[in-house]
């Protein structure tokens, strides 16, 4: 135990990747940050590939550069260069109307395939190696919040006074609870099931979004790993009993109910790694401020999974929030200034309330068996698919542009004092 004090202008409550990216980012541009985070966070950790993977779109990626945090990473990414959305049933032919978003139509790749470890790795060292951060791990933290300042006092006996306090837990937010901030949440009685294939046949850095009954399911290109020259995440989305029943299966007849959702253009498949089971269901926080605190990434919002854009989205708070501070900090201002955070929340709420009600949509649209809606929803599909302006709009969206974007995997973003 130590009794020290410790100035900084923030510190971030939660060093899940959207507050560890945060740290990163304020921490590169020069204004001194504390992260502190239940969790240890050694800087040279080697956790073994757990079937995780998120799916970083274009705009993120370039947060992760100018955060130093790209250039970590120990292992490669996927490129993810073709989308096709398709609709069906599992066990049949997908329908012949279809949607295929080509990346060589804007130039770059939609986005990027990390692995969860990875990702983890590269955040770690970098939080430890640029100067200016100061990471506070394992520790728990007490806030006091004043209009003067805030004063944090951790379980290690260190004592911070900072401008500002960014929660960044995770959907059950302390920080969030303590200021009094109300939450709306809703369910989907669906569960998302998160796993890691290797395949016989090459991917070729496409990805497969497959409308079923149930719930989307997801096929997304990763980077060849040990063992595995051809490797893909799998993510969908069911109703929470049948997805109980199957994550009781073993691993022989969890292959074939993903084979028979997936179909044979990949050859034959195994599972590698963990096999993951979330429930479902969306929240926004009706205020993303309150004195000297920010409310950032999952401790402000969760959507539906059917997007892929949980992650992104608190990456895109993080762009909007780093940029607004940077400009504080250059200009000598406050960086907890009431005005800059209803700047903040003006830039984020919004977008964010226009991405929960797209995706809430989304599902109730596609996550159903109506013949009458699925032959709408498949000439839609279809009429996208021959409208090239149209097309090109949702993939300049898909790399981070706003609107609907990379239709993939859910990311669980906050670690250690998350969920």
């Amino acid at each position: 135990m130590s009794d020290t004090v410790l100035d900084v202008a923030v510190c971030v409550v939660g060093a899940g990747p959207v507050g560890a990216t945060l740290a990163c980012r304020l921490g590169a541009a020069g204004i001194p940050v504390a992260i502190i985070d239940r969790a240890s966070l050694p800087p040279m950790e080697h956790p073994d590939f757990d079937g995780r993977a998120y799916a970083i779109a274009a705009s993120s990626r370039r947060l992760l550069e100018a955060a130093g945090v790209w250039d970590h990473l120990p292992l490669p990414s996927g490129p993810i260069e073709g989308i096709r959305v398709s609709d069906g049933k599992p066990g049949l032919p997908a329908s012949p109307l279809f949607l295929h978003f080509d990346h060589r139509e804007i130039g770059e790749p939609f986005g990027w395939m990390t692995e969860a470890r990875s990702l983890r790795v590269a955040l770690n060292t970098t939080l430890h190696a640029t100067p200016g951060i100061h990471v506070v791990a394992p520790a728990e933290a007490t806030v006091t919040r004043t209009e003067a300042g805030a004063t944090i006092r951790t379980t290690d006996g260190q004592t911070i006074r900072a401008q500002l306090v960014v929660a960044a837990e995770g959907r059950e937010s302390p920080l969030r609870r303590q200021a009094g901030i109300a939450v709306t949440r809703f369910g989907y009685r669906q569960s998302g099931l998160v796993c890691a294939i290797a395949h016989e046949k090459p991917h070729h850095n496409h990805a497969l979004e497959h409308f079923l009954p149930g719930g989307p399911f997801a096929q997304l290109p990763m980077a060849a790993t040990e063992g595995a020259p051809h490797l893909s995440a799998i993510v969908w989305s069911d109703d929470n009993a049948t997805a109980r029943r199957l994550m009781a299966l073993d691993d022989a007849d969890y292959a074939r109910e993903i084979q028979r959702r997936l179909g044979s253009h990949l050859g034959a498949i195994r599972l590698v790694g963990r096999r993951w089971l979330y429930p479902l269901g969306a929240l926004h926080a009706h205020s993303y401020r309150a004195t000297r605190l920010a409310l950032v990434g999952d401790a402000a919002h969760g959507i539906h999974p059917i997007a892929g854009q949980g992650l992104n989205l608190g990456f895109r708070d993080i762009e909007a929030l780093s940029g607004l501070l940077i400009t504080a900090q250059a200009a000598g201002d406050d960086l907890g200034d009431p005005a800059l955070l209803a700047r903040y929340q003006a830039a984020r709420r919004p977008a964010n309330l226009a991405m929960l009600a797209a995706t809430d949509l989304l599902d109730r649209l596609f996550s159903n068996d109506n013949p009458v809606v699925r032959l709408a929803r498949d000439l839609g599909i279809a009429g996208v698919h021959r409208m090239p302006r149209l097309r090109r709009a949702f993939m300049r969206a898909a790399m981070g542009g706003g609107g609907q974007a990379l239709p993939v995997a859910p990311a669980r973003g906050e670690a250690g004092l998350a969920e």
